[in-house]
């Protein structure tokens, strides 16, 4: 068992035979170990006779500088105590298998493989399975208060007993409840974030990176505070901010969701003052082992945090990273990698957006981790209100959206019919008929001031047997204004569905169209796209891809009546906020291309962030936005919101392994290629500048 929280999810041990061998991984010595495993182990443990042994796989990942990556230290320890092949047999397979799977990452890689091997043999160590048990019981899948359908259906799929469950409760029209992630709870990260109040500079940050949406941040009175239930546990600091005057701030961490990517910390630029008052290299956010004592901590103070009132929008600017990150993200602890690089743009756009959001998604990572069951991340506010979510298929996915779009438009001209309908007809005031109509709905207080009156309309209609009443009731939520949000990956946009997109740019129709740009297709194992750059190594480009990166962003520019943005989130994320402002206030087609991180391209994900600023300061990823609508006020519609090019193509490119691989394994193509991308690079900054300078109004 590569992780002890699982003991509590699943029965590790039922299919496990007697006098069989399990082996856990645990930060517990062998005297300490027995009393923190649940009942049913024991008993399992004690009836089959199971050998039992153990080992602190994660501690010697860490010395080693793998990090979480425990794989190679278990598959040795397992070899080494099933006796299926020998011990030395055993060690010298692996080490040749090492030798050639890694050897193209470089010699580093393959001894800090290697060390794991030999530490694993040094630190296994043999329990005695006492007679006697004394375990707890295993926790319930999910708490007494999770909605029905979590207990009965989701929580069997989370045992992986989804074969249990008779047809009769799953939904008969393929629709499934959103916001259902919350009750998994897995456990799965060794460390956790901790935050400090004293060195924060409340800016928001670690909020806005985090791939999973479990380190989140509020301002509340100290009345509402104590109605919550904060102890002196709950950490707080006095809010920044003459709008948050007398209140305090907080930041918490649902540890229980957290994977300990470390972006967090990495992003924090709070400091902690020494006993000279100046700044020390102690950040705000700090790494601990997620131990069972803090679990139950942080577990209590999220249920707190979550009992405060939310941030009223009267307080904050949503155009603001600060802003933006008192909103509850309406997608959060999905499935994705730790550290992922594509998650962090959908979970703002959510909270910007999406309680009026209906997402169409292309397969790939986004609709995996998205849509795959048993849970949906994809959340709800406290009223009900949250994006609504759909996938159809790779190749399909701009039309499927903007059938989305067609309908909504359909439905709220039907509403607007038999409004003048029921008014004529004495079924509505003409007052109330008038202002749903002309009502502004560009912020959120004109959103939410639309819903008050679309709940008086109906509260009119409510009980009323006319045919016209009846028909405008259902229809008459497409009053207030629907977002339409297009997402998928690079492999989608650039290659297999790019003929949609294209059709679905040119109409003309309000859609947004966000691509993730990890410039391979990630979710199928890393294959090389049209995204992806000159030089770097994937999957049918072994050898190196010998073309350059396709520019869509300029592509789609010339159009002129599409918005358009390039924006990066570990670069410049206020500029990322601004882009997604103005593409949902554009009325029209909208494109965002956002450069996310990937495994695929052979980095630490947690400086993923760190690759990011230096893709856009080598150029590989100038930032700009193209903006139709300053063209009808007589200004440049394009922006560009990068400097210069500052350093080589080959500072960022030989930090990853896509590319560095190459030059392991064929250093003259591996310079000929990057030097080619140089002046790919080059090419691409004159023809961004061009570009703008062309459009320059005289």
């Amino acid at each position: 068992c590569h992780n002890p929280a699982f003991l509590n999810t699943y029965d590790m041990l039922a299919n496990l035979d007697t006098g069989g061998t399990f082996l856990l991984t645990t930060t517990f010595t062998k005297d300490e170990i027995w009393d923190h495993l649940p009942a049913l182990v024991q008993k399992q443990m004690i009836d089959k006779k199971i050998k039992f042994y153990i080992i602190d796989a994660v501690k010697l990942g860490l010395a080693l500088g793998l990090g979480a990556r425990i794989n190679m230290i278990m598959q040795t320890a397992f070899f080494a105590i099933s006796g299926i092949i020998s011990k030395d047999e055993a060690i010298k397979s692996i080490k040749n298998a090492i030798k050639k799977t890694y050897g193209i990452k470089g010699d580093k890689v393959v001894q800090m493989n290697y060390g794991a091997v030999d530490g694993a043999i040094e630190n296994i160590v043999e329990v005695k399975v006492p007679k006697k048990v004394t375990g707890h019981e295993m926790p319930p899948t999910v708490p007494a208060d999770a909605p029905d359908f979590v207990k009965t259906v989701t929580a069997k799929m989370m045992e992986g007993h989804g074969e249990d469950i008779p047809v009769s409760q799953f939904p008969n029209d393929g629709r499934w409840p959103t916001a259902t992630t919350q009750w998994e709870k897995r456990n799965i990260a060794v460390q956790v974030s901790q935050w400090d109040p004293e060195a924060c500079i409340q800016c928001g940050r670690c909020s806005l990176v985090c791939p999973h949406g479990c380190i989140r941040m509020k301002v509340a009175t100290p009345e509402a505070l104590k109605a919550a239930g904060a102890d002196a546990s709950f950490k707080t600091a006095d809010a920044v901010g003459k709008e948050f005057k007398d209140m305090q701030f907080t930041i918490q961490v649902s540890t229980s969701d957290c994977c300990g990517c470390t972006l967090c910390v990495t992003v924090c630029p709070g400091r902690k003052k020494g006993a000279d008052g100046k700044k020390t290299e102690v950040r705000a956010l700090s790494m601990a082992m997620n131990s069972d004592e803090l679990k139950a901590e942080t577990s209590k103070n999220w249920k707190t945090f979550l009992a405060l009132p939310e941030v009223d929008e009267k307080l904050i600017n949503i155009g603001t990273i600060k802003g933006s990150q008192f909103k509850r993200p309406l997608f959060e602890f999905s499935g994705a990698c730790a550290g992922c690089g594509e998650t962090p743009y959908i979970k703002l756009v959510t909270q910007m957006i999406g309680d009026r959001m209906l997402a169409s998604n292309a397969t790939g990572c986004s609709s995996i981790y998205s849509g795959n069951l048993p849970t949906t991340p994809y959340a709800k506010r406290a009223d009900g209100r949250g994006p609504a979510w759909s996938n159809s298929l790779f190749e399909d996915n701009a039309e499927h959206g903007l059938g989305m779009r067609q309908a909504v438009d359909k439905l709220a001209s039907q509403a607007l019919e038999l409004l003048a309908e029921a008014v004529k007809d004495g079924l509505v005031k003409k007052e109330l008929a008038d202002a749903l109509v002309s009502a502004p709905q560009k912020e959120q207080g004109e959103i939410e001031a639309q819903r008050a009156r679309v709940a008086e309309l109906k509260a009119a209609l409510e009980g009323k047997s006319d045919k016209v009443a009846k028909r405008l009731y259902h229809v008459a939520d497409y009053l207030v204004k629907k977002s339409v949000w297009i997402i998928g990956g690079d492999g989608w946009a650039y290659d297999i569905g790019y003929g949609g997109v294209d059709h679905v740019l040119a109409s003309g129709k309000n859609v947004n169209i966000l691509v993730l740009d990890t410039e391979v297709y990630s979710n199928t194992g890393g294959q090389m796209s049209k995204s992806t750059p000159r030089a770097a190594v994937a999957q049918f480009a072994a050898g190196g891809k010998n073309a350059p990166k396709k520019n869509m962003g300029l592509i789609f520019s010339t159009f002129g009546t599409v918005y358009v943005a390039r924006i990066s989130i570990g670069a410049n994320p206020q500029q990322a906020i601004k882009a997604i402002q103005e593409a949902e206030a554009y009325d029209g087609p909208s494109l965002i291309i956002a450069y996310a991180h990937c495994i695929n391209h052979g980095i630490n994900m947690a400086m993923g962030l760190e690759q990011q600023k230096k893709a856009v300061e080598c150029g590989h990823w100038s930032l700009f936005r193209y903006n139709p609508a300053l063209e009808a006020e007589g200004k440049n519609p394009m922006i560009i919101d990068s400097k210069e090019p500052t350093i080589p193509f080959a500072e960022y490119a030989l930090n990853e392994n896509r590319y560095r691989m190459l030059k392991l394994a064929n250093p003259t193509m591996a310079d000929e290629l990057m030097a080619l991308s140089q002046k790919d690079v080059d090419k691409a900054w004159k023809l961004l500048k061009g570009w703008a300078k062309a459009l320059d109004v005289e």
